[in-house]
C-alpha cells in the first residue's frame, strides 16, 4: 500500500489521534493526491483539531490546485464542508478567491456558515469592495444568539472606516435591536479590546434613552 493510500485510510481511522496524526503527516509531506480526501474528511470530521490540522494540510498544497476545488465546495449540501471551506480559504489568505464569497453565503441560514463568511470576506475583500460589504453584513444586524452578534460586530469592526457609512445608517433603524446591535458595533470599532456584553448594555442604554440624552447621562 502506497504512503498516500495509508494516510487517506487513517484520515477516517475511528480514533481521533490517528486522524490527527494522519493531517499533520499530509501536511509535513504535502502530496496533491491528497487533496480530495482531505477536503471531504472536513466535512465529516468531528474533531476541532482535527479540523484545524486539515485546514493546515490543505493550506500547504499550491493555492492553485486548492482554490478551485474549495470553491466548488462552498457549494456543498453540507454546512460544515461550506464552513470549513471558508475557513480554510481564509487561512490561504488569496484574494482570488474574493468573487466566492457571494451574498447566499453571507446569508447563509446556519450561523455557523454565515459567521466563517463574515470573517473570511474581511479578510480577502478587496479595498474597493470593503464598504459594499460592510453595507451587506449591516442588513443581519439583530440577527441570531449572542455568539453571533458578536461575530458579526467583529467583521464589522475588522472592516474599520468602511464601516462607518452602514453603522451610522444602522443606528437609525426602526428596529431597536439593530440599532443596538449597531451602537455596540461601534463601540467594539472605536476600541477592539472592549468588552462586546458591556458594549451591548451601553448600546441599550444609548438606544432606550436616545442618543442625546445617553450623552447628557455621561457628564
Amino acid at each position: 500500500m502506497s504512503e498516500q493510500a495509508r494516510t487517506t485510510g487513517a484520515l477516517s481511522a475511528p480514533a481521533s489521534s490517528i486522524r490527527l496524526q494522519a493531517a499533520l503527516s499530509a501536511g509535513t509531506h504535502p502530496q496533491p493526491g491528497l487533496l480530495e480526501a482531505l477536503v471531504a474528511r472536513c466535512a465529516v470530521e468531528p474533531d476541532f483539531f482535527v479540523r484545524d490540522m486539515l485546514t493546515w494540510a490543505l493550506t500547504r498544497l499550491p493555492p492553485e490546485m486548492t482554490l478551485p476545488r474549495l470553491v466548488a465546495e462552498l457549494r456543498s449540501e453540507t454546512a460544515q464542508g461550506r464552513s470549513q471551506a471558508l475557513h480554510t480559504l481564509s487561512k490561504i489568505g488569496d484574494a482570488r478567491a474574493w468573487p466566492a464569497i457571494t451574498r447566499a453565503l453571507l446569508r447563509d441560514p446556519e450561523d455557523e456558515v454565515a459567521r466563517t463568511a463574515w470573517r473570511t470576506a474581511v479578510a480577502l475583500a478587496p479595498e474597493s469592495e470593503r464598504e459594499g460589504l460592510a453595507a451587506e453584513l449591516a442588513i443581519q444586524f439583530g440577527r441570531g444568539d449572542r455568539s453571533t452578534r458578536l461575530s458579526l460586530s467583529r467583521a464589522l469592526a475588522g472592516l474599520g472606516e468602511s464601516a462607518e457609512p452602514a453603522l451610522r445608517a444602522a443606528m437609525q433603524n426602526d428596529d431597536p435591536a439593530v440599532r443596538a446591535h449597531a451602537h455596540a458595533t461601534e463601540v467594539l470599532l472605536r476600541d477592539p479590546e472592549a468588552e462586546f456584553g458591556t458594549a451591548v448594555d451601553e448600546a441599550k442604554r444609548i438606544v432606550a434613552l436616545g442618543p442625546r440624552r445617553g450623552e447628557r447621562a455621561d457628564r
